[in-house]
């Protein structure tokens, strides 16, 4: 039985709450569409994403997720948390139809995800943690709705793009180097690179086996434009570039644009520009294969310098996200 206190009461209309399981996924993905036309998101959950939330042993749906469905069965609304093991960190989503807003759903999904965030720390003993939700900045409705809420802003991501029809950078490998293109057979060692590289990273957690099994095996990654640096005296993976293509963007937005999903660095090897020659590389795979742009997201406040480094290479900020926070006190 799914927790769903408050829910009730969050509509005048006729609304029945439930949890999500695989026989919804169709109506979820085509809620999902319709918010995705007003809203005009870079980016919107295919279908096996949300598949992967039901599958995942990080949830259990049954008290993770919740949707609300009008009298004629469709879907109106919906939430769902996660959280991975032993940490106090919680990673919210959700959405309302169109139609619908303006009843005070949203923010009554809101209260059931800091409801359900509570209980999750208690069940592990933390007596606190935190609710995070990412929001587009140009979303109006959804920031002022997360700030009513007592959200803090703690963090901006920046998406930025950069066309491919330009002349790409020239920017060539150290010595010491090679590039080796993603397998299969070197997909566990790029994970155990990522989590070191990104171990100092504000708000990373480690990628277990089962989440790197899933971008991996996601139809959307490329594995012929991800690329690993190895060291040629040690045989260790030093840095990566992970990339990927959603074609439904392509189709919404007009542009064909290859994304860097991870780069990364680890810290012995900084300092030898494997960053920008990753990126060069891939911006090379790219057009190869007939992209019009290269993109990537950045965190704004990095202390890497990250965004001074794309920028220099020919990146251009397209919009900001916005990360939200609330306390939760089990």
């Amino acid at each position: 039985m799914i927790h769903t206190g408050g829910l009730h009461e969050a509509t005048a209309g006729n609304i029945v709450w439930k949890a999500i399981d695989v026989a919804d996924v169709d109506q979820w993905l085509a809620l999902l569409k319709r918010m995705a036309a007003v809203d005009k998101p870079d980016w919107i959950e295919a279908r096996e994403d949300l598949e992967h939330s039901l599958s995942s042993s990080k949830n259990n749906p049954e008290l993770d997720t919740v949707l609300g469905v009008d009298a004629e069965g469709v879907a109106r609304a919906f939430a769902l948390v996660t959280r991975n093991p032993d940490s106090a960190l919680l990673h919210g989503s959700g959405g309302v139809d169109p139609q619908w807003r303006g009843q005070g759903i949203g923010t009554a999904l809101l209260e059931w995800q800091e409801a359900r965030s509570a209980e999750r720390l208690a069940e592990d003993g933390v007596t606190e943690g935190r609710l995070r939700t990412y929001v587009e900045e140009r979303n109006a409705s959804q920031h002022s709705l997360f700030a009513a809420d007592g959200g803090e802003i703690v963090r901006y991501f920046t998406e930025m793009t950069r066309p491919l029809g330009e002349e790409l950078p020239d920017v060539p490998l150290s010595e010491g180097f090679e590039f080796v293109t993603f397998s299969d057979e070197i997909s566990d060692a790029v994970r155990q690179a990522h989590n070191d590289a990104f171990r100092d990273h504000w708000g990373s957690e480690p990628r277990d086996e089962e989440s790197w099994l899933f971008t991996t095996s996601h139809p959307e990654f490329k594995p012929t434009w991800s690329v690993a640096v190895v060291d040629t005296s040690s045989g260790e993976i030093a840095a990566y570039q992970m990339a990927s293509y959603d074609p439904a963007s392509a189709e919404r937005v007009g542009v064909r644009e290859g994304y860097t999903e991870l780069l990364g660095v680890r810290r012995q090897w900084r300092g030898h520009r494997l960053a920008p020659a990753l990126l060069a590389e891939a911006m090379r795979r790219f057009a190869t294969d007939g992209m019009d742009n290269a993109g990537l997201g950045v965190d704004t406040e990095n202390p890497s310098g990250a965004l001074g480094l794309y920028e220099r290479l020919g990146y251009v900020a397209t919009q900001r996200s916005l990360v939200f926070d609330r306390v939760i006190t089990a």
